[in-house]
């Protein structure tokens, strides 16, 4: 019985051919993804800005009644709840402050969300309440800094260990094709207003620990061919290691976005935006270690020759003696 193979073992794509394109679409989108983060922000969870937030379905509806839902809770005296639909567009969250002096009586907030869950239910049959989660403001200050920390140092390491494992040209590399995943995948979250909470920064770091890790199977290919092919131009040399590496790269991002696929369509409502961020993040991370990881070598001025010990003047001499003796 013969394999299954996704690429043919004689597969010789000129990925390199398309560098130039690839480069100026990859430069827009991150372009497009931090000004839609910076004018429409993202709609972060209550584990980072603190607060009160209820989940509900309406099961019997094709939309939630999100503008009568604004004035019932409204007028029950919390202040004025943000509405927001996520997955579907029968589900939504409501994000309420904190009442005064539930840092110290807990019982407060459990007594808002009863009232603020009792009500939806008595205006609306078919609402089925998913969850109910309460973070106090210091604690989600804390947890956004915490995650903010472990993405930069996850980054920052990972790359330092590029930097010493290869040279400072593949450590900048892998830097930049790290910074253009997480940055699409940020974009994901500020065009669709999913809501952005820890579950997200998990997934992220996946996707950094992933993207990093196709990166480094590429340029470890690519460092073995340096040393065997010292006279091949390196554009063709990027392409043949590149083409060495596709199908365990296809097979890996595919399986894994076979899995995250059945996880979005059939999974939990709860678990919706981590899926979503996770293959987002595979198929761009793949995406990135051909089309960004590999050309930025050349825009190094990485050749056969970069990483060859140049010869002192002593040392020159030295092998000159011994020839002649």
């Amino acid at each position: 019985m013969r394999l299954l193979k996704l690429v043919p073992d004689n597969t010789n794509i000129h990925f390199l051919k398309w560098q130039w394109p690839t480069t100026i679409v990859s430069t827009a989108l991150m372009i497009a993804s931090w000004v839609l983060i910076a004018v429409h922000g993202l709609n972060l969870g209550v584990d980072f800005v603190g607060g009160q937030m209820i989940r509900v379905t309406f099961t019997h509806s094709a939309a939630a009644p999100v503008a009568a839902l604004r004035g019932e809770v409204g007028s029950l005296g919390y202040g004025a709840p943000v509405i927001q639909t996520y997955g579907a567009a029968n589900a939504i969250s409501i994000r309420m402050k904190l009442p005064e002096g539930s840092e110290k009586n807990a019982g407060l907030a459990d007594a808002m969300a009863k009232r603020i869950t009792a009500t939806i239910q008595q205006h609306h049959a078919d609402a089925r309440v998913d969850g109910v989660d309460a973070v106090s403001g210091k604690v989600s200050k804390e947890l956004g800094w915490t995650a903010f920390k472990a993405l930069g140092f996850a980054a920052i390491a990972i790359s330092i260990y590029i930097w010493y494992r290869f040279e400072w040209q593949f450590g900048v590399g892998a830097l930049l094709s790290l910074v253009h995943d997480v940055t699409l995948v940020l974009g994901l979250f500020a065009v669709t207003q999913m809501e952005f909470d820890l579950t997200i920064v998990a997934a992220i770091l996946t996707v950094i620990g992933y993207s990093l890790n196709d990166t480094i199977v590429v340029y470890d290919r690519i460092r073995e061919n340096l040393k065997r092919y010292r006279r091949m131009p390196m554009p063709e040399l990027l392409d043949l290691s590149v083409n060495e590496t596709l199908a365990r790269t296809v097979m890996t991002s595919m399986t894994m976005i076979i899995t995250l696929l059945a996880l979005l369509l059939l999974g939990p409502q709860v678990i919706f935006g981590f899926a979503a961020a996770l293959i987002l993040g595979i198929f761009v991370c793949t995406y990135s270690s051909i089309y960004m990881a590999a050309p930025l070598l050349i825009w190094f001025k990485v050749s056969a020759t970069s990483f060859v010990p140049t010869e002192t003047a002593v040392e020159r001499q030295d092998r000159l003696a011994r020839e002649r003796s």
